[in-house]
């Protein structure tokens, strides 16, 4: 098991004890330690931050870790969230930046139950769904918006919305029709679980044409006048992508890297493979520089809220190229 401190050499260290902390950089995640992060983790190992002359920590992100608070209250240097959350934070005063877009597709999906008679989006009027909250319900609220679908009760035009924790008891136990799933990681637990692929039936966001970006890097907006800091993020980002590549073209190596830093001992070899390949699919495509089309399309998505829309206004300054134009040229 591996500790998640720096990436840097005790001979550097020694040598250069003055340097290291503006070398330093923490990363904090989303979520805990798996392959959803396999390319920072393979990036840590495989020594491509060090290359960098980067010390690097990675922090675990869990259900009490907001990702937004933490780059607020100064506990990372960047961090890795979702757009939309992004955005909306950034409309309430939390002015992040998008500095870099590792994940090309978008991973969410909702999962059903076929045998409740599920078999297009408007059916899911009058059902009970069970949907993440805490940065992750506005996709979810979004959409149904755009489908004239009502999420204050079960109804011809409303859905009765169950605030989902982290797993899928509400799918299994029948509390719910529907639950929040990512094609990576819960929609395998419910086939882990006994239930076949038959079974089911599946939205992606993706396929609805309201996918939003999700897992991307971001930082404070005022961190990006220090020219020190846009250098050391130039790097950071330099390095992270080459270790998204990696992944994606060894999966199940990358895979084992993340389970050497998992330090709870919770995920098995088996789910982080699957999750792996997973995940190498939603990165492909991108090396790192924000696509302004996904971009726009995450924005339309958003302000099409109807009467409570997640972003009220086209949002200004959130993101930039600066940093991926010069880390991949």
């Amino acid at each position: 098991m591996k500790r998640l401190i720096a990436s840097a050499t005790l001979a550097t260290a020694l040598a250069a004890p003055a340097l290291a902390q503006d070398n330093e950089v923490t990363l904090q995640l989303k979520w805990v330690t798996q392959a959803q992060f396999a390319g920072y983790y393979v990036a840590l190992e495989k020594g491509f931050y060090e290359e960098e002359g980067l010390d690097v920590t990675i922090l675990p992100g869990g259900p009490d870790i907001a990702p937004t608070q933490v780059l607020a209250g100064g506990g990372a240097d960047v961090t890795v969230e979702w757009m939309p959350a992004a955005l909306s934070a950034r409309e309430k005063g939390l002015p992040m930046v998008n500095i870099a877009q590792p994940f090309k597709s978008s991973g969410m999906m909702l999962t059903c139950w076929a045998d409740v008679g599920i078999e297009a989006p408007e059916d899911l009027a009058d059902r009970t769904l069970g949907v993440w909250f805490f940065g992750n319900e506005f996709p979810f609220l979004s959409w149904m918006s755009q489908l004239g679908i009502e999420t204050d009760g079960k109804r011809e035009n409303g859905v009765e919305v169950l605030k989902q924790g982290f797993n899928v008891d509400p799918l299994l136990q029948r509390q719910a029709d529907c639950i929040s799933t990512m094609t990576y990681n819960e929609y395998w637990q419910v086939i882990d679980a006994g239930v076949s692929p038959e079974e089911l039936v599946t939205f992606k966001y993706e396929d609805q044409g309201v996918a939003t970006l999700e897992d991307g890097l971001y930082v404070l907006e005022e961190n990006l006048e220090d020219p020190a800091f846009k250098e050391k993020m130039v790097k950071f980002v330099r390095a992270s992508m080459k270790g998204w590549k990696y992944a994606e073209e060894n999966p199940d190596e990358a895979a084992e890297i993340v389970l050497e830093y998992d330090e709870t001992g919770a995920q098995t070899e088996e789910h982080q493979k699957r999750m792996a390949a997973e995940v190498a699919k939603l990165t492909a495509g991108s090396d790192g520089a924000l696509d302004e089309a996904d971009y726009q399309r995450t924005v339309d998505t958003l302000l099409a809220g109807g009467s409570d829309p997640v972003i009220s206004e086209t949002p200004e300054g959130a993101w930039t190229s600066e940093i991926t134009d010069e880390a991949l040229n």
